[in-house]
């Protein structure tokens, strides 16, 4: 098992990072390395003694953001969140470093790219005691399938044969499931996509625990929200909601009992991260990268480091949503001129605001997609955007904001006066404000009137994901952050449908392209060339945001961790950190 950076199409690297994706606290940024000092290398490795690894310690895991939402990895809504239960709940299957799905819990076989065989592993505990079967995974579909289901994973069932029909009330069960014995299952989707299986909800849900109960009573229920149970390396212990979780590791953990007897995951702000590593509170921290040099410094810590798949923007508010129609239902007028959006990219001074704010950590893109992925379109086909404040005011003046009453500030086309207000969460940390002031002093050096709205981080995405009216945006320019995840198709942020596309950005080209990219017709069948023929696709939607900028890209992230030397049996890469269960203190290094 790894952790994945992914979490799918969700994870708001806003928060702690992800991871895993998403929005955070600056620490969503992360790399990899093992070394005495901030120097980096590759993957990080210890090899134990003849013995093996050491059994026992306890070992402290810190976020810089308490969760605020349900920890169930079915409901949860921020990375936050999952950075507890990712200890404790387990997907059916895994990726490789080449981010390819392989099997885990679950094997499966296709042919045809519509209908799947999935076979469990059979004696896999789940931590009240009961075997994990197929029932269990039954549930967690028909959860998310269900009318009542208000989580954000609808999109990862919707393409399994009758789904609609559940959810619309028309069917009592899911047609395109099909239980054969405890520990098989066929599953028909609606067409062959070459996504089909990425983007299939592969978390089960325990059928005793929450089998009886409502749908609609289940995110605010405390079997949802923090007494969760799953069937990973460690189990919920003991809790107090958003500052602190303990958990004792799972002795019938399927992978076999963990080298480590519990784990804390503590709430430790970024103010008092290092001040945790000195004291030796804290093992293992995902680090604002701005903090990464004090990390190196501290004796026994290391700064590991590894390619992230996340990435910073700007976002127009372009139109809003209908959440009962689940689409994009209307545009609003303010940003929809596209010289106006181009000019305030060319405005912003990238470069030196990743290094003042992530130490350096991050490298400067021009689209949604990591360079990390393979489907990331050569930077050579996109226009750089380099930091150009008089292409910005050429731009301006073309699209006819034009200081007219001479008080220094652009009017609009009509002559009216125009402001801007730049949205930004806020975690108390004082950096926020400071890096959001940055790019106002960008926009205003251009004669654009912008100004600084912190919002505090729990209403902030809530109303990007909840609020929208049909006159104008709570937030008209917002910032965000997005982890990618291992399925490179990025219609879950993107398309007309999609609830996370935050900018509700419309465009019919869009989303063709997004479907082409995953329509077996188009892409074929043959490994290679299909790969070769999403990539080409998806090059074609990034230059199409890249031309269209309803997101101004800011940088890719990399994962950067500060961990105390004493945590061996550690591994990452792309795709995550090794399983947990692997980690160990040696002897004399437990308390």
């Amino acid at each position: 098992m790894k952790k994945s950076w992914l979490w799918l199409a969700s994870m708001l690297l806003v928060l702690a990072l992800f991871l895993a994706a998403c929005g955070d606290s600056d620490e969503e940024e992360q790399e990899q390395d093992d070394t005495e000092d901030t120097e980096q290398q590759d993957d990080t490795e210890e090899t134990e003694g003849d013995s093996g690894p050491a059994q026992g310690g306890t070992f402290t895991y810190a976020i810089a953001s308490g969760p605020t939402g349900p920890l169930d990895v079915n409901f949860y809504g921020s990375s936050s969140e999952r950075e507890v239960s990712q200890f404790i709940q387990e997907s059916l299957i895994d990726y490789d470093e080449n981010l390819e799905p392989i099997p885990y819990i679950a094997d499966w076989e296709s042919e045809d790219n519509i209908n799947y065989t999935f076979t469990f592993q059979e004696g896999v505990k789940w931590h009240n005691g009961d075997e994990l079967t197929v029932h269990d995974w039954v549930l967690a579909l028909e959860t998310l399938a269900h009318p009542d289901y208000t989580g954000p994973r609808w999109t990862n069932v919707a393409d399994i044969v009758g789904a609609v029909e559940y959810r619309d009330g028309e069917a009592d069960s899911i047609s395109g499931i099909n239980v054969i014995s405890d520990y098989e299952i066929e599953i028909e989707f609606v067409e062959a996509k070459v996504n089909n299986l990425v983007n299939l909800w592969t978390y089960p849900m325990n059928t005793t625990v929450y089998g009886d109960m409502e749908v609609a009573d289940m995110e605010e229920d405390a079997l949802i929200r923090n007494e969760i149970i799953g069937t990973g390396p460690f189990t919920m212990k003991n809790y107090r909601e958003g500052e602190y979780y303990e958990l004792e590791k799972f002795e019938d953990y399927w992978q076999g009992e963990p080298n480590l007897d519990g784990l804390v995951v503590q709430v430790v702000p970024n103010d008092s991260v290092i001040g945790a590593l000195e004291s030796g509170q804290v093992d293992f921290v995902s680090i604002a990268p701005r903090l990464a040099e004090q990390a190196g410094e501290v004796e026994g810590v290391s700064v590991v480091t590894a390619p992230g798949l996340s990435y910073y923007y700007v976002g127009f508010r372009l139109g809003y949503y209908d959440h009962e129609e689940n689409v994009i239902a209307g545009q609003y007028d303010k940003f929809q001129n596209k010289l106006l959006r181009q000019a305030m990219w060319y405005a912003l001074d990238r470069e030196p605001w990743v290094e003042e704010f992530f130490g350096g950590y991050g490298e400067v893109i021009n689209a949604p997609v990591p360079p990390a992925h393979w489907i990331a379109a050569d930077p050579a086909d996109l226009n750089p955007y380099e930091y150009d404040p008089e292409k910005a005011m050429e731009l301006l003046d073309e699209a006819g904001y034009i200081d007219v009453n001479d008080d220094g500030w652009r009017e609009d086309p009509d002559g009216n006066e125009f402001t801007i207000e730049f949205s930004h969460y806020d975690t108390g940390d004082p950096a926020f404000e400071t890096r959001a002031q940055a790019f106002v002093q960008n926009w205003q050096d251009v004669g654009l009137n912008a100004t600084v709205n912190m919002v505090e981080v729990g209403l902030y995405y809530d109303t990007l994901e909840e609020s929208d009216p049909t006159d104008a945006p709570d937030f008209e320019l917002f910032f965000g952050g997005w982890s990618t995840g291992v399925d490179p198709d990025p219609s879950g942020l993107w398309t007309s449908d999609a609830l996370w596309n935050y900018p509700r950005f419309l465009n019919e080209e869009s989303d063709q392209l997004l479907a082409d990219a995953l329509n077996v017709d188009i892409v074929g069948t043959d490994e290679d060339e299909q790969k070769a023929n999403r990539q080409q696709i998806y090059t074609e939607w990034q230059q199409l945001i890249n031309d269209e900028a309803p997101m101004l890209i800011i940088t890719a992230l990399d994962a950067v961790y500060a961990k105390q030397d004493r945590i061996k049996g550690f591994t990452i890469d792309v795709n995550g950190w090794n399983n947990p269960s692997e980690w160990y203190i040696e002897a004399e290094d437990q308390e």
